[in-house]
């Protein structure tokens, strides 16, 4: 019963995408695995994993491997689920400590946790009341920039500028983000300027 889903994380390339039934399987596996797996020798981090992955039993890894698949199938309807599917951004309101709902809107994300070695690093995990798991941690601000007789800069930002949820800057960079499509950053004033949507001088009524 498990060989599709086994098939499916051997022909793995590792690469990780919206569209990638492999990652799913890897994420929630080494999930519950970190969870339920023995460790006898009190190992933390990449050690654990190195050891789950070399000398942890075979039935060990079989059978949180098939509660895996069980999980999956109970919460989503069937284990071969697109990684987008269930690794998503979500920014509903303005607070420092986001809720999530899965019954609200929310964007595919084709990134994962810089705990299994991706950057830029999109950390998600399920929160109370969720099936699908929902980024709170990891590379929210990107930025590259080059050197030269001009200054050139790329960058992307979670979500937007504004916490203020009423604001157009709130969630208009959320696409940007998952797409992983940089904007060109405004250094230079006259860059700025071409931007602007209101200026204001030192003695002007704001209002």
């Amino acid at each position: 019963d498990l060989a599709p889903a086994i098939e499916v994380l051997r022909d793995w390339d590792f690469r990780v995408s919206t569209d990638s039934v492999a990652m799913t399987l890897a994420h929630f596996y080494a999930e519950r695995f970190e969870q339920q797996g023995a460790n006898p020798n009190g190992l933390k981090d990449m050690d654990l994993i190195n050891y789950f992955s070399t000398q942890s039993s075979q039935d060990e890894r079989l059978q949180i491997f098939a509660a895996t698949i069980a999980s999956l199938t109970a919460d989503f309807g069937n284990w071969d689920m697109p990684w987008g599917a269930v690794n998503r951004f979500q920014r509903i309101t303005g607070d420092i400590e986001q809720p999530f709902d899965d019954d609200a809107p929310s964007l595919p994300v084709g990134m994962a946790s810089g705990r299994w070695g991706a950057l830029a690093s999109f950390g998600a995990r399920s929160h109370k009341g969720t099936k699908r798991i929902y980024g709170d941690s990891g590379n929210s601000f990107v930025a590259v920039v080059e050197f030269g007789d001009r200054v050139k800069a790329k960058s992307m930002l979670a979500g937007g500028q504004s916490g203020d949820p009423e604001s157009p800057h709130f969630y208009d960079q959320a696409q940007r983000y998952v797409d992983r499509e940089f904007k060109d950053v405004a250094f230079y004033r006259e860059d700025v300027e071409k931007r602007s949507v209101r200026t204001y001088h030192p003695g002007d009524h704001l209002q």
